[in-house]
């Protein structure tokens, strides 16, 4: 079975376990790691399929609820026919940090559906990918805002010049506090 890894840091590791430290004796146990992980009629316990093996190496959850339109993540929309069963409902996200493409959903710690992010479900789309692109539209936003205000200063001044300049307002009368009376009896 030959998985695809999608980061080459990924592939440059997977290859190295794979083709190289698997396949050499290993100095603490004396032995080949994948004869001794075959030997003796020792075999380990693996998952069912590949969604089981998967979820092992997703750590990362979160619990989000149901809404009508889907499930909202990092600003995402998830969607599957299944959710509509569960909308209202408490569920948790299971997804890998490097492809926010798709997510897998639970509820009660069964697994339920994957839901994905129909726009980029041919494609890869990390979490850093996704803070990077806010970043840089906020960046541009706060350019253009200060773009306005000065060309907004700007305008003011070339429109205002001739005006007056405006007349400091008339200081407020003080207003006397009133002294404390006392009883005739006090004095």
């Amino acid at each position: 079975m030959h998985r695809s890894f999608p980061c080459p840091l990924d592939a440059a590791i997977g290859a190295h376990i794979i083709g190289n430290y698997n396949v050499r004796e290993h100095q603490e146990i004396e032995a080949i790691p994948r004869i001794a992980w075959l030997g003796n009629g020792w075999v380990p316990r693996i998952p069912q399929s590949l969604e089981a093996l998967d979820l092992l190496s997703i750590a990362v959850a979160e619990t989000r609820v149901v809404r009508r339109d889907g499930i909202h993540f990092e600003g995402l929309r998830y969607l599957d026919a299944t959710l509509a069963a569960y909308v209202g409902e408490s569920v948790t996200i299971r997804y890998d940090p490097r492809d926010l493409a798709e997510v897998r959903v639970f509820y009660h710690d069964r697994f339920l559906c994957r839901a994905i992010k129909q726009q980029h479900s041919d494609q890869t789309v990390s979490l850093k990918d996704i803070q990077t692109a806010r970043v840089a539209r906020r960046r541009e936003l706060r350019g253009q805002i200060t773009e306005r205000v000065t060309g907004f200063g700007d305008f003011w001044a070339c429109t205002h010049n001739d005006l007056p300049s405006p007349v400091a307002p008339a200081p407020k009368p003080t207003v006397r506090k009133p002294t404390l009376r006392l009883y005739w009896e006090d004095n």
